[in-house]
């Protein structure tokens, strides 16, 4: 069975400092007719699981723990029974997203590989735009979800609490910049671009400072 990227948009309120903005997120749906793994559950448990399918669920990944990419991870899991995947440097972030009492997470751990319809995804720890942000890599067929890491046309926010310039874009220059040029970079939010359109611009962003 042929392995497979499937996308879907979901849209809904980012909150963070006393903050909203109404946002459309990227999910991420990898496998096959069998099995599926989502990066992202945002904002519609219900569109998700619809997107889903009668496939096995084998994990909920977050890339980071701002609210508008798990706020429907709990109800997607506890409908699925899938576990949720997220890097514990982000603990304080999913605290604020969620009530005490919802479905707890899986520690993600940095170079951890994760396996679904045959495809190997790659935990990279990324911080930066949050402090357990992280992408996952796929070898082959060459792509990265980048969650709010890298976009088309520089990296992720980083003017509001437990986010950094200088530690994004460490974070880029050293795991994400050395990947293949032809690495397809499937993004949290807006389109999808690539490894080899964006390096070019590293010093711009810097200088630019966002």
């Amino acid at each position: 069975m042929t392995a497979r990227i499937e996308h879907l948009v979901t849209s809904g309120t980012f909150r963070l400092d006393g903050g909203s903005w109404e946002v459309d997120n990227n999910v991420w749906l990898i496998g096959d007719d069998r099995e599926v793994l989502v990066i992202d559950a945002a904002h519609d448990a219900e569109a998700i699981a619809a997107a889903v399918g009668d496939r096995r669920l084998v994990a909920i990944v977050c890339t980071h723990a701002h609210n508008d990419h798990v706020g429907a991870a709990p109800a997607l899991a506890t409908r699925t029974g899938a576990p949720i995947l997220l890097h514990p440097a982000d603990e304080v972030l999913w605290k604020a997203a969620h009530a005490p009492r919802v479905p707890g997470y899986w520690e993600l751990i940095d170079g951890e590989e994760l396996t679904v319809a045959g495809i190997r995804l790659h935990v990279l720890h990324t911080p930066g735009h949050s402090p357990g942000a992280v992408c996952l890599y796929a070898p082959e067929p060459a792509a990265l979800f980048s969650g709010d890491t890298l976009f088309q046309g520089g990296p992720g926010a980083t003017g509001r609490s437990y986010s950094d310039f200088d530690t994004i874009i460490g974070s880029i220059r050293t795991r994400l910049l050395t990947l293949p040029a032809d690495t397809t970079v499937h993004t949290g939010h807006g389109p999808t671009t690539s490894i080899g359109a964006e390096a070019p611009h590293l010093d711009d962003w810097i200088a630019r400072g966002h």
